[in-house]
């Protein structure tokens, strides 16, 4: 069979993705750290001890990191790439996305480029690079397997947009990046799915760049909240046909917090939330998306079902109250 013209032999086209991996990890991973962590740490006292990784997103020594790898720990310290082991204080921590930043004392630090997730495409070569086990500099490679993935906090949230990816991921990467072929970070490793092969999780970086300035600025995310506990309800055909709505699932008030935005609202335990500003509302996590930091003390319309009748209310969400 004749050779195709131009055509990259089987050797050129594995120095080529070799290159391009090499290419990644000199550029991000002299910005990888270990962090460790030991005293009082996820509600446990004694010499509890733990670790993941991080990477330096500012030369002067703000490190980015999973919230599940700081959160509740009394003493972290970072190991940078140069071996220097130091102190470091946690600056803020948000466990609804699992992302956490801390700060060591130290100035000129080499930091990685964030990239822009919302240009990724499936198939696309990631690198991840951590600290896996006390391994330093670890590199794995592999592909986005899938966007838009949703993966559960440990706080129950919705974390949104989360990149699944086949590059193998153990204990100790969480917290370390995960590189697209040009050496700009696009992600923050966070989960493996246990007994499970080739099913990682990275937040994106749009979301860990939104997280990390406001943990920066404000030590906290602000979110907004109506004060109120619900469930998806299914409504019956004629409740959708009669009032014309676009889903046949809502959300059903099963408690409202005294003092609340949503009792000042006049919402009701037992009112059926279709809609917010127009947008149907299908679920919990419907509910949770609509109600972004940019709600904070902004009027909206809420539409709720009561007794089979419809309901206009008007709400304005207050910022969550802290552990909410």
């Amino acid at each position: 069979m004749a050779a195709i013209v131009g055509a990259p032999t089987e050797t050129e086209a594995l120095d080529a993705y070799s290159r391009a991996v090499v290419h990644a990890v000199e550029q991000v991973g002299p910005a990888v750290v270990s962090v460790m962590t030991g005293g009082v740490h996820r509600g446990r006292r004694g010499e509890a001890r733990g670790g993941g990784s991080g990477v330096v997103i500012a030369p002067d020594g703000y490190v980015l990191t999973n919230s599940h790898v700081v959160g509740g720990a009394a003493q972290i310290e970072v190991v940078l790439p140069d071996g220097r082991r130091l102190p470091a204080q946690l600056v803020g921590a948000d466990p609804h996305t699992d992302l956490a930043v801390v700060r060591v004392a130290a100035a000129g630090l080499l930091a990685a480029t964030l990239g822009d997730s919302s240009r990724l495409r499936v198939g696309q070569l990631v690198i991840a690079i951590g600290n896996p086990l006390g391994f330093q500099a670890t590199v794995t490679a592999g592909v986005i397997s899938a966007l838009g993935r949703t993966l559960r906090a440990q706080t129950g949230r919705l974390i949104d947009n989360v990149i699944q990816t086949d590059a193998a991921l153990n204990p100790g990467n969480s917290g370390g990046p995960l590189v697209d072929s040009r050496g700009t970070v696009i992600g923050l490793n966070t989960a493996i799915i246990a007994f499970s092969q080739g099913l990682c999780f990275a937040i994106p970086v749009d979301t860990a760049r939104w997280v990390a300035a406001q943990l920066i600025r404000d030590g906290r995310v602000r979110r907004a909240w109506l004060g109120i506990t619900a469930e998806a309800a299914p409504l019956g055909r004629e409740a959708v046909v009669r009032h014309r709505l676009a889903a046949d699932r809502a959300v059903r008030v099963m408690e409202v917090v005294p003092g609340s935005p949503a009792e000042r609202a006049g919402l009701r335990a037992g009112d059926v939330i279709v809609a917010l500003d127009g947008t149907p509302i299908g679920s919990a996590d419907d509910l949770q998306r609509a109600l972004g930091p940019e709600r904070i003390g902004v009027a909206v319309a809420i539409e709720a079902l009561r007794g089979g009748e419809r309901v206009p209310l008007q709400v304005t969400p207050a910022e969550a109250p802290a552990g909410v």
